[in-house]
Parts: structure tokens; sequence; C-alpha cells
């Protein structure tokens, strides 16, 4: 490690190994809770959990131990950083920040703890704008800026086949859930001021995803835009919407394509497609 500033976030930014290991960069893991076994996220597929979540399996998730972002910043220290910017999920939807919070408590060089009020590359996006920065030799205020900059531009939308599992979670309310059951209708959902809320309504997974591209192409605009899509258990039409993004947005860096983790999926259920937009 060579930057003056280290970056630290969490697993459901979902970032690959290689964005990883390519900065000053390092990833506190969530966990995972399968019919009573405890796994670090990463450390079980999501595909593990759609299976989990079919068959009725208890499936449930926890925040990081404050002492493992003591830890975490200590062993930064030790390898050089002199100060840490730490970039998290949405506070309203887990105690990972409170417990980053925490753990700077201990930390031997000053930490700046940041609340995404996202998640996936909607918190991923900003975390490597603010690696970027710092192995360019930014200060911690200067990487910082470079994150709340992506974050103020970042917009996350999102499809669920059922709003049972983010019911069961307490990420929306039981009359929300029952509404969309009530109504047979397929969710869009986005997130607004840290919490995941209702969109729009549509009748079939197809108009969703359709639908999905209209309000993604929407909010890029004409210029540069990072896109991303997610999906859990939902490749074929997680491809088709990512094609049909590449054809409409040809200004757009390179489309990122990718499961969430099995944080994540034990949220949102199987055959959820979201579409994260950051233009530049």
């Amino acid at each position: 490690m060579s930057a003056r500033v280290h970056v630290v976030t969490d697993s459901t930014a979902g970032l690959s190994a290689h964005e990883v290991l390519r900065q000053p960069l390092t990833v506190v893991p969530l966990q995972v809770v399968i019919g009573g076994t405890s796994y670090d996220d990463g450390d079980t597929s999501a595909d593990v959990v759609a299976e989990a979540l079919k068959t009725f399996t208890p499936v449930s998730t926890s925040r990081p131990a404050p002492q493992s972002f003591a830890d975490t910043y200590a062993r930064c220290a030790a390898a050089g950083a002199e100060s840490i910017v730490s970039i998290h999920l949405s506070g309203d939807m887990s105690g990972t920040v409170e417990a980053a919070m925490i753990g700077a408590k201990e930390s031997p060089v000053p930490v700046r703890v940041v609340d995404s009020r996202s998640l996936g590359m909607g918190l991923g996006f900003p975390v490597l704008a603010a690696a970027v920065a710092a192995a360019a030799g930014a200060s911690q205020a200067e990487v910082e800026a470079a994150a709340r900059a992506r974050m103020a531009a970042t917009s996350a939308y999102f499809y669920v086949d059922t709003l049972e599992y983010l019911r069961r979670g307490g990420r929306i309310g039981a009359a929300q859930a029952l509404l969309g059951t009530a109504l047979a209708v397929k969710p869009l959902l986005t997130i607004s001021g840290g919490r995941i809320v209702p969109l729009e309504k549509v009748r079939t997974s197809s108009r969703a995803i359709a639908r999905l591209a209209d309000i993604a192409v929407q909010r890029a605009g004409a210029g540069p835009v990072q896109v991303a899509v997610h999906h859990l258990a939902n490749l074929d039409k997680a491809h088709t919407l990512a094609d049909g993004l590449a054809d409409r947005l040809p200004q757009a860096e390179a489309i990122v394509l990718r499961e969430v983790g099995a944080v994540i999926g034990a949220h949102v259920g199987p055959g959820m497609l979201a579409v994260v937009i950051a233009p530049r």
C-alpha cells in the first residue's frame, strides 16, 4: 500500500476481486445465516441463498462486528495508511455504518465513515471513485469528496418478483407488501434517502424490464455515464436488460453485469433485476 489514504467498504458494494486488488481498498464482509449456519458474504453463493429462499429455509443477515472494523483499520495503518475513508451501505438498511463508527474509535489513524445511502454498485461506484482518488495521492478530505460526488450522481432502480422477501427483512412495511400481492402487480422500486421506496407498479415482468430500461436511459442523459445491471438468479433477463442499455446508451462506459451477493440476495429474493446509473 503506497497511498496515504486507504478506502474501506463492505461486501454489499459487490466489487470484483480485480477491482479491489488494484486499488488501496479493503472489503469487510457482512454475514448471512442460512438454516442456522453463518457465512461471510462471499463465502457462499447467491444461488445457495436463492434456493434457500425458494424452499423456505430460514435466511437472515447481520452487520460486521465493530471489532472487525477496528482490526481492519489497524491493519491499514500498519501497512502505511495515514488516514482512512470508510464507505458503506445505507444506514437505514443495516447497522454497518454504526459498527464502522464504533470501530473507528479504536483506529490508530483518523477514519471518516461515510453512509452511501445506497448499496450494490450504488455503493460500488462511489467506493471506486474514492479509491482512484486515494491512489492518485488525494488527501482524506479529497477522497471523501470524490465518494460524495459519485453518491450524488448515482441512482438505483429495481424490480422484484415479490415484495415478500423485503417485508421479511423489514426493508419495507407489511402494508406495502400486502398491497403488491393483492393487486398482483410487479413492483418497481428505487432508493431514496437511503431507503427502499415504491416507484411504479406494472402488470408483467416484461413490462417491468422495459420500464427499468426507459428510466435508466432518461436518468443517464446524453453525456458519459457509468451503468451497472444487477440480478439474483435471473441471468438471462439481466443480459437482455444490459444488451438493451448498451444499444441505447452508446456513451456509457463498460456496462457492469453482476449478480448480487448473498446478503443483498437474502432481502430481494430470486428474480430481482436492478440498474444503477451514475452520470459523469
